[in-house]
């Protein structure tokens, strides 16, 4: 089904798509789906959301509501030999076109049980999916998450528009996206409910529909998968020199820039809904587009989905290299490079224990350390994160050296995180500012730290606060 492109693409090829690329900006740019992110609050339900409206063999119109609950962000109670969460998931389909006419309202309860007390610390996650019988038409989900041991909740929404399989225009249902991790045996193809895929899912199943009920008229569809120039760079200390504008991490990711990874070329020309599969393995870590348009140049035919492949468990670290990386912030470059050049596992993760116990000294301190080092990048990973890890960003670095603002102030394009209540303190205050306002055409927060040398003398202490173990007794 897909042709992979190994050398260069014929010249006619290129001019079409570049012309029709050019135009994506305003013509497609809000049939472009990106997913979701992560919305991230502490202490309550960590809940994906993803949607999707298709049209069955019978052509009756559904959606399907896929979630899932992150098991740690839950809170769990002993049930004898168990520990047990429970949770309550309400599902609302709006009609758009009646806001005050709820076409479905189901509720749903789930007991969460397991045997192992260190659930409460798991990243997997629980999933749920469920499907329903709707009207074609442009529908709002709103799916509501309660714990119902700590009665916190958590609301996501989604869109999703079903088209008229009877219509005489031609339409693309939202596409769906799932993965598997491959070197399990016996796994299966699951939803994916982010924007964010995590690279040990090395084999990603897209599926759409094409309704064609035009008999007397062929329909040619070309799909493409692009990967974008965009900034993968760990953040730069804070003490050393601002980026300027031209430089990658400064715009983030330039949509402009892309290389095409895959094509393919379909020839509908049987009438009714077509579903379409396109499955792509071992994608390297970045930022992607799959875009599905019509061959015709009047055709407005048009859907694509964002997503961006990320570390092997992101948002979570298992992996040697993956507790590897954030340490960046607390080493020399010459340490840094000797520990990132050693390739096997085993020996990356023994200069991982002595580079914590060599400067901690107690061995019961540094564990404490280093769960609460990597707890925060974890969780800068689920606030921070955009075309790169959160981890990596320059809010996830002054959050994981010195902890959640006690305040933050923001204005038009800048952001003021405070850890003290006099804003004067030019160590204790850290200004932020965005290089573009978040939109349909950069669907990013990106915000730069405003660095100065004066950081240097602060840089060092924090850092050596964290190699020492003195992080635990006070924090800025």
């Amino acid at each position: 089904m897909q042709k992979k492109l190994t050398i260069t693409y014929r010249l006619l090829f290129c001019i079409f798509f570049t012309f029709i690329i050019a135009g994506c900006s305003n013509k497609y740019i809000d049939r472009i789906d990106r997913g979701q992110g992560y919305s991230y609050e502490p202490g309550f339900p960590e809940v994906r959301l993803s949607t999707t409206g298709y049209v069955d063999l019978q052509d009756n119109t559904k959606i399907i509501v896929s979630g899932s609950i992150v098991y740690g962000s839950l809170i769990y109670k002993k049930a004898g030999d168990l520990y047990r969460a429970k949770v309550n998931v309400d599902i609302e389909i709006i009609n758009r076109a009646d806001p005050d006419q709820k076409a479905l309202s189901l509720d749903y309860n789930y007991s969460l049980d397991s045997e192992n007390e260190n659930i409460i610390n798991s990243q997997e996650v629980y999933r749920f999916e469920q499907e329903y019988d709707v009207s074609p038409g442009d529908y709002l989900i709103r799916v509501v998450v309660t714990d119902l041991n700590s009665e916190k909740q958590t609301v996501r929404e989604a869109q999703s528009s079903i088209p008229d399989p009877q219509g005489k225009i031609s339409k693309i249902t939202e596409i769906r996206v799932l993965g598997k991790n491959s070197s399990q045996q016996k796994t299966t193809f699951k939803p994916v409910n982010t924007y964010d895929i995590p690279s040990k899912l090395d084999s990603l199943q897209f599926i759409f529909q094409v309704t064609n009920n035009k008999e007397d008229e062929q329909l040619t569809l070309q799909a493409r998968l692009l990967r974008f120039e965009s900034d993968t760079t760990i953040a730069r200390k804070m003490n050393y020199n601002n980026y300027s504008p031209s430089h990658i991490s400064y715009k983030g990711i330039d949509y402009g820039e892309y290389k095409v990874v895959q094509s393919s070329r379909r020839v509908l020309n049987q009438s009714g809904s077509v579903l379409i599969e396109f499955t792509f393995t071992d994608l390297k870590r970045g930022n992607y587009r799959l875009e599905v348009l019509s061959e015709k140049e009047d055709d407005d035919l048009y859907k694509a989905r964002d997503f961006s492949v990320k570390s092997k468990n992101y948002p979570a670290l298992k992996t040697p290299r993956e507790l590897a990386r954030p340490l960046y912030y607390l080493m020399g470059s010459g340490t840094y490079k000797k520990m990132m050049s050693i390739k096997s596992s085993d020996s990356l993760k023994s200069f991982i224990d002595r580079f914590w116990l060599a400067n901690i000294g107690n061995s019961a301190r540094a564990r404490e350390v280093i769960s609460k080092y990597y707890q925060r990048v974890e969780s800068a990973n689920k606030q921070f994160s955009n075309y790169k890890e959160g981890w990596k960003t320059d809010m996830g670095m002054i959050y994981i050296l010195f902890g959640p603002p006690w305040y933050t102030t923001s204005f038009s394009d800048e952001m003021l995180w405070s850890y003290s209540y006099n804003r004067m303190d030019p160590e204790k205050n850290f200004l932020f500012k965005r290089t573009k306002l978040k939109s349909k055409f950069f669907p990013f927060l990106n915000y730069l730290l405003d660095r100065k040398i004066e950081y240097n003398s602060l840089y060092y202490n924090q850092s050596s606060k964290w190699r020492n173990g003195l992080i635990l007794r006070d924090n800025l």
